[in-house]
């Protein structure tokens, strides 16, 4: 037995001989390994699988070099494959540096379930994806690539340098034996697929209960036609070219178009994460400040459809800030429907506690006249706008305010109201909501129903969750999900 060594083959072949085989032991590269063999069969017979292996090395296309790009391109690699990145804007990556306001929030600390819940469009889609690739492995990559992750409130997942450049250019030393290319994509090469020919069935089918018979592929995708001319021909092609939000970073909507190409339906792209658009004046008045800590309801036809407290911006248009862009994305059809948010200035006090704290405050102020009273209370640039929606005469003093009007004080103070009069536009909006129909996407592989060979991952898609982190996950599981499928 000194050449000998003790393995077991699983040969599935059409055999006597394999028709008796177990469950059998495989070898580091996952290879069944031969029993009672002499060595040099084992090393021609590892070697052999081997090639197999190389055989099935694919040239794969990434089209969009952000997020869901890198994360495709580096995971396609790791997989073994041949890797091009087309990317049309200069630098790779530009809208990382915008998110998380510059500090990227990369993901979520939370579970593969309760992230579902913060997907606002089609969640069951990211089922198989999510599952196989969890925020924890989000973590757990960019850990790897170098990068050191805090957790802050909300379960929020930053660098802990509070540089988007960091995650930038960890996704880019993930990518970097890729090839990237400085092109864009004009065109994809598609050519038809022959129907394929339906064995006989065992039995002859019922007439009156006839099997569905669901068409496959009519198209495959061979590659792509650059902005330049020149034509990139590939196994797999993978459109993460994102939506149409922030353009300025390269974000111009090509994958709708080449989507449409393949014959795919378009879920009209809106904003999503969004500044909302006010005609109150009084924002305009005190635009620039910030307000923490606070809780904002928003009202469709007079129904709390949202409520959730945290920081919020008044602007020269209306109001911004995390609380503003988790808000947007529960609008509907501004057109059938009215909206406005409320704002709860105090939310920690019950309104009998804030009419007590006020009674004190104006107790101890008074002399002072109306707006002086509420130096305690409320930031400077929010004093003199208060005074005037309270409808009391500046010169009032504190003393002098009767019970009736502290009480509508205390009801302007919890009760904030702001009229929302448009969303803000898609080439500020965070995010895009609509994109590429996911029924006609594989959930599982990321692959295009209508055409083999030609995949989709990111923000192209029609999947879309609040602030937090999740977008930016959804971008990476969808993305791995595509290249170990491959």
């Amino acid at each position: 037995m000194e050449n000998c060594t003790c393995f077991f083959i699983a040969v599935f072949q059409n055999s006597a001989a394999a028709a008796g085989s177990s469950t059998q032991p495989k070898n580091a590269d996952g290879d069944a390994l031969l029993l009672g063999v002499d060595s040099g069969m084992i090393n021609s017979y590892q070697y052999e699988m081997k090639e197999k292996r190389r055989k099935r090395r694919m040239k794969v296309l990434v089209i969009g070099g952000g997020a869901a790009g890198l994360m495709a391109a580096g995971a396609a690699l790791r997989q073994g494959h041949e890797v091009t990145v087309l990317e049309h804007m200069e630098k790779p990556a530009q809208k990382i540096l915008v998110t998380g306001k510059g500090r990227c929030n990369v993901t979520n600390d939370c579970t593969a379930e309760e992230f579902l819940h913060h997907v606002r469009t089609n969640p069951r889609f990211l089922f198989s994806s999510l599952g196989a690739f969890p925020p924890a492995r989000t973590m757990e990559l960019f850990e790897s690539l170098g990068v050191e992750l805090k957790v802050e409130r909300g379960r929020r997942v930053f660098p802990v340098s509070d540089k988007a450049e960091e995650i930038r250019q960890a996704l880019l030393r993930y990518a970097q034996d890729a090839d990237i290319v400085h092109d864009g994509a004009k065109k994809l090469l598609l050519e038809e697929v022959a129907p394929e020919l339906e064995a006989a069935p065992a039995a002859p089918e019922n007439p009156r209960h006839p099997k569905k018979k669901k068409a496959g592929p009519a198209l495959r995708c061979i590659g792509v036609r650059g902005t330049s001319g020149r034509e990139y021909r590939a196994d797999a092609v993978l459109v993460a070219t994102g939506g149409v939000s922030y353009p300025t970073t390269g974000s111009t909507g090509d994958g709708y178009r080449l989507a449409q190409q393949a014959g795919h339906t378009l879920v009209e792209p809106v904003p999503s994460l969004v500044s909302l658009v006010s005609h109150d004046a009084d924002c305009k008045k005190m635009m620039g400040l910030a307000l923490k800590n606070v809780t904002l309801t928003l009202f469709e036809d007079d129904k709390a459809i949202f409520d959730e407290q945290g920081e919020m911006l008044f602007t020269h248009f209306g109001i911004s800030g995390p609380l503003t862009l988790s808000a947007s994305s529960h609008l509907g059809d501004m057109k059938k429907h009215r909206y406005h948010a409320e704002i709860d200035l105090k939310p920690a006090l019950s309104e009998e506690q804030l009419y007590d704290r006020i009674t004190r405050d104006f107790a101890l102020l008074a002399n002072h006249a109306a707006q002086g009273a509420l130096v305690k209370l409320l930031p400077s640039s929010m004093q003199p706008v208060m005074v005037a929606r309270w409808g009391i005469d500046p010169a009032t003093r504190a003393n002098q305010i009767t019970r009736e009007q502290k009480r509508e004080l205390v009801h302007l103070m919890k009760h904030w109201r702001v009229s929302i009069d448009a969303r803000g536009d898609l080439a500020h909006a965070v995010i895009t909501s609509g994109g590429v129909s996911v029924r006609e996407v594989d959930p599982k592989t990321m692959q295009s129903k209508k055409a083999l060979g030609l995949y989709f991952a990111g923000e192209v898609l029609d999947v879309d969750a609040y602030t937090g982190g999740y977008n930016l996950q959804i971008a990476f599981c969808t993305a791995q999900s595509f290249a170990n499928n491959l």
